[in-house]
């Protein structure tokens, strides 16, 4: 005799109690997430995975150090998970060059970053994917290359004000934060906005504070949060809810500037980034519209101001630390340029020293740890292991910034890394800008900026640590690996 099953499974729900139901059905999600969480086969392995959280790491350790400790046990390609993500971490120079050069269009696209989805909704440079990205990035390198050309004398210009209100300190202990970022964002400004902004503007001062925090708080436990567990997240409050008011802030202000343009455009001349992009919309192509200007010119803000600011601001904390480096760089200015005259680009090719030190200042401040993550636009094989299409690849440029095999003194700061026979070294493992088809776009502009501005300060000051005050090389993350707060003194040099 056959017995019903409905009945029989209803009579025995109705025996158990809410808790007892909740447990099982609590237990049973559990179960599925965990299957869900398993491995494909001949996929990169990993720590030991669980429900929900996915992979446990060192939680005290910043996430590129909790990372690099795992590389011992699983070589240089493995997996991990953080709630909804999966990553496919690749460490080594090798492996790095393999994924992101010899397997450049393979891993050309950017996977679905909840943080950056929210914001970018897919447009612009940095998240977007496909024809809609190679048309931004073309545009945006052309338009980079016509502009560059008077992009050398606007750093030049913008170095002056960045010594002149240094010199405004008389030597007492400064934080240089935001007088760094004002001046790289006011380049960056001038590109794409065709302006520059005084330091002492208040607006200007509020807006670059704002994308400060963003950063900040993206890179934070709360921007890991939210992007390993969205669907939650995106309910709950919590200190990350400051990301999107202030974008909402940035967003308006470069609303504002597109705006203004829009009245002022001269089909005549191009003079900014702005301008070009609303001629390319007149010409109707589908991808260029003014969704896509907003986020491209808020990429360029970002990128062009954070990275290089960082960079500066590392230079700066290594030189008081390491004098004898800075008397260095110092007699080698004073024989190339001299004080008479700016630094140029053209002084460059003359000053090994000087670009040894920058180099070794872009290795151990090791900016972008991670890199900017990748997306496979295929199935492909790494290393003989199989990675599925929308595979996430996370690149460890830690593992090649300090790579034993690689770097004669890792973790020690020596210029001497990238000099030979008194000349300049290139370093076939030295990725700050990463590679591949999603390399920076702006390497070379943030190049002349790191070299004319370091250049220009070192010309005239030099930099120690405040009286009864100690320096470290203690550091923060948000996008970027960037000093913690530090005051310093800049005396001026006779």
């Amino acid at each position: 005799m056959q017995i019903p099953f409905w009945p029989v499974l209803l009579s025995l729900l109705e025996k158990l109690n809410g808790q007892i139901v909740l447990v099982i059905l609590v237990m049973f999600l559990l179960i599925v997430d965990l299957l869900r969480k398993r491995r494909p086969r001949n996929f990169p392995p990993g720590p030991q995975l669980f429900p929900l959280v996915g992979t446990f790491v060192d939680f005290k350790r910043p996430l590129h150090l909790a990372l690099q400790k795992l590389t011992p046990q699983y070589g240089n390609i493995f997996s991990v998970q953080f709630g909804s993500l999966t990553f496919v971490v690749v460490n080594g120079y090798q492996m790095v060059r393999e994924a992101l050069v010899h397997q450049a269009e393979i891993f050309a696209d950017r996977p679905n970053i909840p943080l950056l989805q929210e914001i970018f909704k897919g447009f612009g440079l940095i998240s977007s994917n496909g024809h809609i990205w190679r048309q931004q990035r073309k545009f945006a390198l052309s338009t980079l290359k016509s502009i560059s050309v008077s992009f050398e004398e606007k750093v030049q210009e913008e170095s002056r004000y960045l010594v002149e209100i240094i010199e405004e300190e008389k030597g007492q202990p400064f934080d240089p934060h935001y007088k760094i970022n004002s001046a790289v964002s006011n380049i960056i400004c001038s590109i794409t906005f065709g302006s520059r902004f005084d330091y002492h503007d208040s607006r200007f001062q509020e807006l670059l504070h704002s994308l400060a925090e963003t950063l900040l708080l993206i890179g934070s436990f709360w921007g890991q949060l939210y992007n390993a567990f969205p669907l939650v997240m995106r309910w709950l409050p919590g200190p990350f809810r400051k990301i999107f008011r202030h974008w909402e802030k940035l967003k308006c202000f470069v609303k504002e500037v597109i705006a203004k343009h829009k009245e002022e455009l001269s089909l005549a001349e191009s003079g900014d980034y702005i301008d070009c992009y609303l001629k390319e919309i007149k010409k109707v192509y589908s991808y260029f519209h003014e969704e896509n200007l907003l986020c491209s010119t808020l990429d360029l803000f970002l990128t062009g101001t954070e990275t290089t600011a960082t960079a500066i601001r590392w230079a700066l904390l290594y030189m008081a630390m390491y004098p004898h480096v800075q008397e260095k760089v110092h007699l080698e200015i004073d024989s190339v340029i001299g004080q008479s005259r700016q630094p140029a680009m053209d002084d460059k090719e003359n000053m090994p020293y000087t670009s040894a030190v920058l180099s070794e200042v872009l290795r151990m401040g090791n900016i972008v740890p991670l890199g900017v993550p990748r997306m496979s636009t295929s199935d492909t094989t790494l290393a003989g292991f199989h990675l599925p299409k929308g595979t996430t690849l996370m690149t460890s440029l830690t593992s090649i910034m300090f790579d034993k095999t690689v770097w004669e003194t890792p973790d020690t700061f020596n210029p001497e890394h990238f000099l030979e026979n008194g000349q300049y070294r290139k370093r076939e493992a030295f990725l700050p800008f990463s590679a591949g088809k999603r390399a920076c776009p702006g390497e070379q502009l943030a190049r002349t900026e790191l070299f004319i501005f370091f250049t220009a300060l070192l010309q005239r000051f030099t930099f120690e640590a405040p009286v009864h005050a100690e320096l470290t090389f203690d550091f923060t993350l948000s996008l970027t690996r960037c000093p913690k707060p530090f005051q310093i003194r800049a005396l001026p040099r006779c």
